[in-house]
């Protein structure tokens, strides 16, 4: 073997990182350039109003999409933006937005074009990713299923999924507990369409009604 060969990689791989490194001064001195004291107010304490549960996909950056500065909306994302109650990722992201940060507008986004959705509906696989994706396959298999799995079957799952999600944090014992205090929360089920970064709402808002059960 060679034993320059390490090396080369090393290098190949601090140069793409580097580049990264770049960007992010770039970024930071642009920042500064607009907003002299932009960073410095970041260093206080978060207090969004914003909860944004998403998909992982690299194409749906969350801030961005609602135009939003870093500060202003807390962020969880998983592979088909699940809520799954028992994950604890998702559990500890959901308790910290709720009793923490105390925000008021919790938001399932999905996005057309989902990988995760297609998985779903490309058959069961005993891993990581088909173990994961169950419930959205068990939706699929129960109320969304056409003859084809065509594009159309694709985005009706991908909207069914946030509700199905969206349904499946209101009753959360996070958010029970919540709204039983008198915590003002909306949950909302939205759909990203990257073709033309537009927002879709697929699902009526949930909140707690005066009586003390949601109000879909």
């Amino acid at each position: 073997m060679d034993e320059g060969t390490p090396d080369a990689d090393v290098n190949q791989t601090d140069s793409s990182s580097g580049k990264l490194f770049a960007r992010n001064r770039a970024w930071a001195e642009a920042k500064v350039r607009v907003d002299p004291t932009f960073f410095s107010r970041l260093v206080g304490q978060q207090r969004p109003r914003y909860f944004w549960i998403g998909c992982s996909d690299s194409r749906v950056p969350a801030t961005e999409i609602v135009d939003l500065d870093p500060g202003e909306m807390f962020v969880h994302r998983n592979v088909a933006n699940l809520a799954v109650a028992d994950d604890p990722s998702f559990a500890a992201a959901l308790q910290f937005a709720v009793e923490v940060l105390e925000v008021s507008h919790i938001m399932i986004v999905g996005h057309y074009g989902c990988g995760g959705i297609q998985a779903a509906m490309d058959g069961e696989t005993d891993d990581h990713i088909g173990r994961w994706l169950s419930p959205i396959r068990g939706l699929y298999r129960d109320h969304v299923h056409g003859p084809t799995g065509d594009r159309g079957d694709a985005e009706a799952l991908c909207e069914a999924n946030v509700a199905a999600q969206v349904a499946t944090l209101a009753v959360n014992p996070i958010i029970r507990k919540a709204w039983t205090g008198g915590h003002d929360i909306t949950l909302h089920g939205w759909v990203y369409a990257i073709g033309d970064g537009l927002l879709h709402e697929v699902c009526a808002p949930v909140q707690k009604a005066p009586g003390g059960s949601p109000d879909v």
